[in-house]
């Protein structure tokens, strides 16, 4: 199992180890640390760096992806912080989204750069088994989750305008974040299976009444919920695990060429 999340993790997992990977993507964001979870296994890598310092457009997100695969990791989890395009979403509420749309420019966002040409399919770009994993420890540990939405990943590190924020609304999406693109879809490209977990710290500009987010705000409120995401994923990791890989993930080349 994977986790690409924020630092502080790892202080709860056994026998932690830090190794180095070499990939032919440069280094990932930190080197992996390795330990356990009972008898699972985990890889955790901080995706901005040891002490946050990597900003969302910069994060390495091939060389990430690449050093799980290297470790062995065929699952990955991605929590992350995001902004609510619903008034309906409470305040730490999390989102196990089941679709994204990428709003992001720029970035390296494929593994498929040289022949054979491949089209690796993103109908549904999340893994279905993971995602029930993840929704059913949540439930279990009464944990506010929704059952899927769309999160809409922007380029940062600046936030929406007020303009932007009511067209993502208008179009119907769930959620805003600036990291869950192109993470996920990476790890479809390697047939990795691959969710994330939105936790709910704002509600973006174009939702009424919103004030405009702030760091101070959404880390205060990622701050009060980190408990809860920690015992989600202790709870979800060895659960999903235990799940024999019969999802699309596995085979996602097998059409693709």
């Amino acid at each position: 199992m994977g986790v690409l999340g924020g630092s502080g993790f790892y202080e709860f997992v056994d026998d932690v180890e830090e190794v180095e990977v070499e990939t032919p993507y440069g280094p990932p964001s930190a080197p992996p640390a390795v330990g356990s979870i009972g008898e699972v296994r985990v890889a955790f890598i901080p995706r901005h760096g040891r002490v946050h310092e990597l900003a969302p457009h910069r994060i390495p997100y091939r060389a990430n992806i690449w050093t799980m695969r290297e470790l062995g990791v065929q699952r990955i989890i991605g929590p992350n912080a995001c902004g609510s395009l619903r008034a309906d979403l409470a305040l730490g509420e999390f989102v196990v989204c089941d679709q994204f749309v990428d709003r992001t420019s720029g970035r390296a966002d494929t593994f498929c750069d040289d022949a054979p040409v491949t089209h690796v399919s993103a109908a549904d770009p999340y893994c279905a088994d993971l995602r029930r994993s993840l929704v059913e420890a949540a439930r279990g540990l009464d944990i506010p989750v929704r059952d899927g939405g769309t999160v809409v990943v922007i380029q940062g590190p600046r936030f929406s305008t007020r303009a932007e924020s009511r067209w993502f609304q208008s179009m119907g999406w769930d959620v805003i974040n600036m990291t869950a693109y192109p993470e996920g879809y990476l790890a479809r490209e390697l047939e990795l299976c691959y969710a994330t977990v939105s936790v709910v710290t704002d509600y973006d500009v174009g939702v009424e009444g919103s004030p405009a987010a702030s760091y101070e705000s959404v880390h205060a409120v990622f701050a009060q919920n980190i408990e809860r995401l920690r015992a989600l994923l202790m709870a979800a990791i060895p659960s999903a695990a235990a799940t024999p890989r019969l999802c699309a993930c596995a085979t996602a080349l097998a059409t693709a060429r």
